[in-house]
């Protein structure tokens, strides 16, 4: 199966450590920097809705859409994909797990050959970091695992169950780059073929997204 991209949210940053941390930071004097924000809003976003998806493998009732709000049972393992196809783009999401074990994710530049394979129950789903799968390609970013194909993130950002997360995805002639809660953590290059559905994924446990916002770049 060929899905080019795949963020899983698996992981929780630890707390331990974290006084330490903080008095070493004002030890050192290190300079506190800015961090920009990206919430989705300014000229040429818009919000992806129901009328922008489609389904692909799931039941009727995996996916429900209200008042902005995306819920997924989890059940059974499968995605949704856009109408559309989208090259270069911003994106912004949140999203929070509802029970422990789930994997659910975003898919990012899926081919239409993947998607047809789903459809006609072949394939398996890709878990993950950031990695390509298929006769996809990529140069991911630094830590990678031990075969090189895999952008492991620099940090575990993500948050527990019932607690909201931020993405902000970026992807520009064929360079993905993700930020987790504020931060950039993962990414590649170079990645081919740099072109796709976007996707959102059911798998293991109910998962809820919301302000799903888009910005299509030249």
């Amino acid at each position: 199966m060929n899905m080019n991209a795949f963020f899983a949210w698996c992981f929780r940053a630890a707390a331990i450590g974290c006084l330490s941390v903080i008095f070493s930071a004002r030890a050192q004097q290190s300079p506190v920097l800015p961090k920009a924000v990206i919430d989705g809003t300014g000229p040429g976003w818009y919000a992806l809705g129901n009328e922008h998806f489609v389904n692909v493998n799931c039941e009727p009732d995996t996916w429900t859409w209200t008042n902005g709000m995306v819920h997924c049972t989890g059940k059974p393992i499968g995605v949704i994909r856009t109408i559309k196809l989208h090259t270069n783009f911003e994106l912004v999401a949140q999203w929070r797990h509802l029970q422990s074990g789930g994997n659910s994710g975003i898919f990012v530049w899926a081919t239409p050959e993947s998607i047809k394979a789903l459809e006609q129950g072949k394939g398996r789903l890709p878990t993950g970091d950031v990695f390509p799968t298929g006769s996809t390609t990529m140069e991911p970013f630094p830590p990678t695992s031990p075969d090189g194909k895999r952008s492991f993130p620099r940090k575990n950002l993500s948050k527990g169950v019932g607690e909201w997360n931020h993405y902000y995805v970026r992807a520009i002639n064929g360079e993905i780059r993700l930020w987790v809660n504020g931060e950039e953590v993962s990414g590649g290059t170079h990645v081919r073929p740099a072109t796709g559905y976007l996707c959102l994924e059911s798998e293991g446990a109910p998962v809820e997204f919301k302000e799903l916002r888009i910005r299509e770049l030249p």
